[in-house]
């Protein structure tokens, strides 16, 4: 199949919810890529595809649907799984980093345990907009002494220019698909 096909498999499986979570939003909702057995396959294929046979140590998935694509990437290249989360919500000693959200500051944490510096890690998560999220789950992961191999997702929002942040960073990135606007 080709990689145009594919494009239009995963499209076609992306449902567009307009207005939301506020008007003038164009909301590109992934739970019915998941829902489609084919679809899910295919996108998860796609993502592993340039890496498989290669050494990755890690896979780092972004809450919440980062786990649900990271945890299928890491299976597919024998890789470990790193949960990265929401403050408070892991049980162990972490590392944390403060992000800018549009509306104000949250922050997102690892346990302080889960790499070794060197790991080879791979950043998966469904959707890059502004790059916000994935750029502090980057700088977490590199201040850890991770080799951040790429960052990976199946949507690019390229109008919001979340991809420059992270090549700033030196982190290549993968996005099975783009759709214009916000």
């Amino acid at each position: 199949m080709t990689e145009t096909t594919v494009q239009e498999e995963l499209m076609a499986a992306i449902r567009t919810i307009p207005d939301y979570p506020k008007e003038g939003i164009i909301f590109r909702d992934i739970t019915t890529l998941l829902g489609n057995a084919r679809a899910f396959r295919r996108a998860v294929d796609a993502l592993v595809q340039p890496w498989a046979g290669s050494k990755v140590d890690q896979i780092a998935g972004i809450e919440a649907r980062g786990f649900i694509l990271g945890g299928a990437v890491a299976h597919q290249l024998s890789a470990g799984f790193v949960p990265i989360r929401k403050k408070g919500k892991l049980p162990h000693e972490t590392v944390r980093i403060a992000y800018s959200l549009e509306y104000g500051i949250d922050e997102m944490e690892m346990h302080k345990d889960a790499i070794t510096p060197g790991d080879k890690v791979i950043v998966v998560d469904d959707l890059i907009a502004t790059g916000g999220t994935a750029e502090a789950a980057c700088k977490l992961l590199q201040s850890m002494g991770a080799d951040i191999v790429a960052a990976c997702f199946i949507v690019d929002l390229p109008d919001l220019g979340g991809r420059s942040k992270l090549e700033a960073l030196g982190v290549p990135v993968r996005t099975l698909v783009s759709f214009p606007g916000h």
